[in-house]
Formats: C-alpha cells, structure tokens, sequence
C-alpha cells in the first residue's frame, strides 16, 4: 500500500525566494465541461450545433441503457478548441463524445499496470525516469485519453489487493523517494542492486496536465525536484493545443526566474499536437496558408508560444503522439505536421500505437498500419524532419516497432506472411533488458500485443512472458 507523507514540505531558502517572485495570471478558457449543457441548449449561441440533435439522442439512449459515455471519460472542450473544430473533421473526432466509445469495453483499468510500479502515491517508477501525476484533470479532453482511469477518477486494483482511485503526487514524498533511491545507488557504485538502474535524475509532470496548475505550483514542483537532485524535468502537455494563451508573459517570467536560481536543471516540454490543425490556420476553401518566406501560416497565439520557447537555451519542446482512427491515420497530414513542427524548433520525439485503455478498440489503429503510415508519411522530410520513432508501451516498457515485413520470411516457421519486429526501449523492471528482441509472424488485423501471443517467432525480450 502506497504511504503518504504527512509532514508539510518546507522549502529552502532559495526556493522561497524563487516562489516569493512568481506572478499568477488569471485565464478565461472559457471551458464547457459536460453533455448536459449540450442537452439544456446552455452552450453559447455557435456551440449548439457542435452536436447534432441524432448524437446527443444517440447518447442519451446509452445512459439510459446504463451506458454512461461520461463515466468512461468525461466530455470537456475550450472555446480556442472549439474554434479548431468547426473548421475541422479529425479535431471534432478527437474531443466529441460518440458511440462507438461503448461498443466493445475491452480494456485494462491500469493500463501499463502502473500501480506496480508505484513505491509512493502519484509517483511511477519506471525506466530511468520517474512520472508524477500532479494534477487530475485537463483543460479538454482527448476521448482516447491513455490516462482514462485518472480522469474519470476511477478505482483501480493495487497489487497488495486494495482498490482506490489513483491520487496525485505530493512534493515531500517524491522528493524523500528521489533522494532515497539516489542514495542507494551511489552506495552501490552507481548502479541499484535490485534494478540495474542509475540515478533518478529525471522526472516527467503529468496527469492530468500540468500546465492547468498556476505558476507558483508549478514553480514549486520545479524547485522542489531540483532542489533533490534532479537535473532533467519534463511537462507533458497538451494545452500548446487546447490553450495556448496559457504560455503567456507570467509563465515565461516564471521560467526564467527560475533558470536564474537552477541553471543547471533542464526543462522539456513534451506537447501534444495529434493533427496540423491543431495548430495551422486554413483558407476559406479548408488548404493550409503558404507564407511567401515559406512555410505554412500558424495560429496566432500558438506561433508566439512556440516562438517564446525557442528564444530559451535551457529547454526544449519535443512533441508526441498517438496515431488514432479518423484522427491523424493519414500520412500526408502526419508528413505536414512533422515539417512545420521541425522547421519552427519543436523536436519530433515519438509516435505512438494505441494503448490497451478500456475501450482502446474503438480507437486503435492496427499496428502494422500504424507503422505503414508513419513511414510514409516520412517520405520527403530530412532526416531531422522525420526520425521520430514508433513506439507501443508494453507492461513490460516501451517498445519500439522496429520493422514490418512485406514478403515471407523464408526458412522461418511462423514467418510464412512476414514478420514484425520489436525492440525494448526501455524496460520497466531491469535496465539491462533495453534492446531485446521479438519477432512475430504478421497479424495485419493486431492492434494490441494479445493480437500476436499465436504468432511469436522469437521473444528474447519476454514480451509474451506475462500478461499483455
């Protein structure tokens, strides 16, 4: 059972001063949360048609049914997303309520099986890194979300049996949890005795997103964590997409205060734009805008947010995401993306296979087709352009889809249709099984690991060792 600290953290002198110079900043993201607004005609004048009278109807017949769509994952939306959708088909997918949601609820209520990995509330240890939920909710909602069961405050298993909601991190028991491990790795010579690992020196914020919280919240997580020893913090968000706004002069003040009083702890943003749309401005006729210089014309508040970022040595902004059905499965929009991203100094890290959410079915795209997409949709991008990778979080770790064969393998029993090959990046439990092997024989229909468990050829990884 994960312990909670109840001593209150206190911070050092330096930290104070850098809280005590924090501006917070008010923001109106003028957000809807909720069908029911949608069923009571209580949305603003231009969103009452977001969803037509046959879907809410459609919904509606589901609750009544006993199938809560808002239970599986709440329905949230800002006015600067809403403004993206209108204009877009793949964007209203990504945030509308529908459904299909509830047609097959297969799904692991932990996905990854997180909670055994989880020495203190709200901390995950896994890899080299540590993630931290610090915040349970977003400023919209994603219907695919990989972190489902956080948002809807569901209850999930443990693995000393007990059943709770996960809670979030607290900054006092992450920071003694960093300090401890850190501890016994330099008495080991610089390795743990039980996992192989190094030092704990980075730390993911995520949710949630963090970049709902204030400024002086997150400048206390940022002292906080540095102040333990950690050299590298990540922020995952997606509000460069759903709010940009929030990326104003408070925030970046706040972030150079704080590279004055830490200049050597790193900040990287992971955002999360899925679609170029997102981000990019349209004509009247629906085609992106070329800018004479070139390039195509970005959305206003997200271009100066992007821009403000790339004025900072001391962080890095690096996008991710997962391809989705009828969201971005389409090479030519994920080629766009990855150009304009790169050419304005955001890193393009990874893309994503679908995760086994609760429901993942009616959102995850094969695997193998996933990695058809991907590269094609690197077909005439440079090299730095396109070396994003494709990956799909195993319990295990994350794993790399390395290569899909198009022709049989020959001599290779199982490999008669071709073959897919995976490597494990990162390995939850034991550092030394990074870049292991599996081979399976090809499933074109697979969108999740259980798709292959008749088909392993090779599994020198032990990918198919435990549940997946």
């Amino acid at each position: 059972m994960n312990v909670q600290t109840k001593i209150k953290y206190q911070p050092t002198e330096r930290e104070q001063a850098f809280l005590d110079s924090i501006v917070n900043a008010k923001y109106d993201r003028q957000i809807v949360a909720g069908l029911k607004k949608f069923y009571d005609g209580k949305v603003p004048e231009d969103m009452q048609g977001f969803y037509s009278a046959d879907e809410l109807d459609a919904i509606k017949k589901l609750k009544e049914e006993g199938n809560d769509l808002e239970a599986r994952m709440p329905v949230k939306i800002t006015r600067h997303y809403f403004e993206r959708a209108k204009k877009s088909k793949p964007i209203q997918v990504l945030v509308k309520a529908s459904p299909r949601e509830m047609e097959n609820l297969e799904g692991s209520e932990d996905p990854g099986k997180q909670m055994s990995y989880s020495p203190v509330e709200g901390l995950i240890h896994k890899y080299e890194l540590g993630l931290i939920y610090v915040v349970g909710t977003c400023s919209a909602h994603c219907r695919f979300c990989y972190r489902e069961e956080l948002i809807a405050k569901k209850e999930v298993e443990r693995p000393d049996g007990t059943v709770a909601a996960k809670g979030m991190a607290q900054i006092i028991d992450i920071t003694n949890y960093v300090r401890e491990h850190n501890k016994i790795v330099d008495a080991n010579g610089g390795l743990h005795p039980d996992t192989g690992r190094e030092r704990l020196r980075e730390i993911l914020m995520s949710g949630g997103d963090p970049m709902v919280l204030a400024n002086k919240n997150l400048g206390a997580w940022f002292a906080a964590l540095s102040e333990a020893g950690v050299e590298s913090i990540r922020i995952g968000t997606k509000e460069m997409a759903f709010y940009p706004d929030r990326f104003d002069e408070t925030f970046f003040d706040m972030l150079d205060k704080f590279h004055e009083a830490y200049p050597q702890t790193r900040l990287r943003f992971m955002v999360h734009f899925n679609h170029p749309d997102e981000f990019l401005e349209k004509d009247e006729d629906g085609n992106y805008i070329k800018l004479p210089e070139g390039g195509l014309q970005w959305v206003e508040s997200t271009k100066r947010a992007v821009t403000e970022f790339g004025k900072r040595g001391f962080t890095t902004l690096d996008n991710q995401a997962p391809i989705i059905k009828d969201i971005n499965n389409d090479p030519d929009a994920l080629r766009i993306m990855q150009r304009e991203l790169r050419r304005n100094k955001v890193e393009n890290h990874y893309f994503f296979c679908g995760r086994d959410i609760v429901g993942y079915k009616a959102f995850n795209v094969p695997i193998e087709e996933v990695w058809r997409i991907l590269n094609e949709s690197q077909k005439g991008l440079s090299g730095v352009e396109g070396h994003a990778r494709l990956s799909i979080t195993h319990y295990y770790g994350k794993t790399e889809v390395v290569g899909v064969t198009n022709d049989p393998m020959p001599g290779v029993k199982g490999g008669e249709n071709g073959v897919i090959i995976m490597k494990l990046m990162r390995s939850a439990e034991d550092a030394p099984k990074k870049g292991l092997f599996t081979v399976m024989g090809r499933n074109p229909e697979a969108v999740w690991f259980s798709d292959y468990a008749d088909r392993v050829i090779y599994d020198e990884a032990g990918l198919f060792e435990v549940r997946a």
